[in-house]
């Protein structure tokens, strides 16, 4: 039996593009690899983050905002950065893992500038919907892509 990997994702505050990624990964790649999420700090389930993936059917809603910190002693094989941010502020990566960094825009942030322009709702959540799909196409190429 081949060995799963295990790989981390990981943003500043572990509530939204890190959630949306491991949820992705279980959903997609569950059988291939075993996946985790952190944030260099915990800023709680973005629940926006929920409803979207919800939407593309995939239940992210008991997954919690976790710190770096807890994955100490887990021997990973990678860890994704999705944030620049959280790529360039990590206090300390598992010796063991390759880092990758992937990043992808910030949908809170993205949303909190529509709303200053007087976005509707629904506009506001487009930006975690495209987030969201360009995640999975992420997710889509993995363990494919780190075995080349």
């Amino acid at each position: 039996m081949i060995r799963k990997l295990k790989i981390l994702f990981l943003c500043t505050g572990n509530s939204c593009r890190s959630q949306m990624a491991e949820g992705w990964v279980r959903h997609l790649k569950g059988d291939k690899i075993t996946v985790y999420s952190a944030g260099i700090e915990t800023h709680g389930l973005n629940p926006n983050a929920v409803k979207v993936m919800a939407e593309a059917g995939v239940d992210i809603s008991a997954q919690r905002s976790q710190n770096i910190s807890e994955f100490i002693d887990i021997d990973l094989d990678y860890v994704f950065t999705v944030c620049g941010h959280a790529n360039e502020n990590c206090p300390w990566f598992p010796p063991s893992c390759k880092v990758i960094h992937v990043g992808f825009p910030d949908p809170p942030q993205m949303a909190k500038e529509l709303a200053e322009k007087g976005a509707s709702e629904e506009e506001q959540l487009n930006c975690y919907r495209e987030v969201r799909d360009k995640i999975k196409a992420l997710v889509a190429t993995l363990p494919r892509a780190l075995l080349k």
